[in-house]
């Protein structure tokens, strides 16, 4: 399925929007307005066009504040235009999603997800502005679903590798806090009963993953991101 346009134009549980929005009057914020056929990019600019809080775009016009993608499915070709996009603050607007999907759509930096059946003008104005901001926007069922897939992909997918979703390993997250307190890499390898040659290899990972110059380095953005 490809998406084409047409000529004339920290995940925060969110609820659906109930009634007249009360955002702030402010720059209407641009968007540009994104669909898998004409009918469905027709239907969603008619409910938007009439609101003032925001501006849509031509396809002629470039660098909207939010994109808004309709789409059925999150099949390949949309994740491919997801990827194009990551740059973009972009809303999924989507019929149904299941737990994988919604963690391709998160890695290529999605920033809210809207059901079609739940997309009232309101409820989509709230959405683009909260992303506009900067910030996220998931359905309380999606972000139990979502923690769900993410914690199962942890434990099925990335520990068994002696991997981390969390940016360190939990061997790399101790490495880097023993050597914080001062020991050095023989006194940490007797520690954790490992060689202090694997000692040194984790903490080369951790500089080369990171470009950072020295050991030092490397536990100064760890303490620094909160990681230790």
């Amino acid at each position: 399925m490809t998406i084409a346009t047409e000529p004339q134009l920290r995940f925060v549980s969110g609820t659906h929007g109930r009634g007249p929005s009360t955002l702030p009057s402010t720059e209407p914020i641009t968007v540009c307005v994104r669909a898998a056929d004409p009918l469905s990019r027709a239907g969603v600019v008619a409910q938007l066009g009439p609101r003032p809080e925001v501006r849509l775009l031509s396809s002629e016009e470039s660098s909207p504040g939010v994109l808004l993608l309709v789409t059925d499915a999150v099949d390949d070709d949309v994740q491919v235009q997801l990827q194009r996009t990551s740059e973009t603050r972009t809303v999924l607007l989507v019929t149904a999603i299941d737990g994988q999907q919604l963690l391709s759509a998160a890695e290529c930096g999605i920033g809210g997800i809207v059901r079609r059946a739940d997309a009232t003008p309101e409820h989509l104005v709230e959405v683009i502005t909260s992303v506009a901001r900067g910030q996220a926007h998931l359905p309380g069922d999606l972000l139990a679903q979502f923690l769900s897939e993410f914690t199962r992909v942890q434990h099925e997918v990335l520990a068994p590798r002696g991997l981390c979703a969390t940016r360190l390993s939990p061997r790399e997250r101790e490495v880097l806090r023993r050597l914080a307190e001062g020991q050095d890499t023989a006194q940490i390898a007797e520690s954790l009963s490992f060689s202090v040659r694997t000692i040194k290899n984790t903490l080369q990972k951790v500089m080369t993953r990171y470009q950072l110059p020295n050991r030092t380095a490397a536990v100064a953005f760890a303490m620094r991101e909160g990681l230790i």
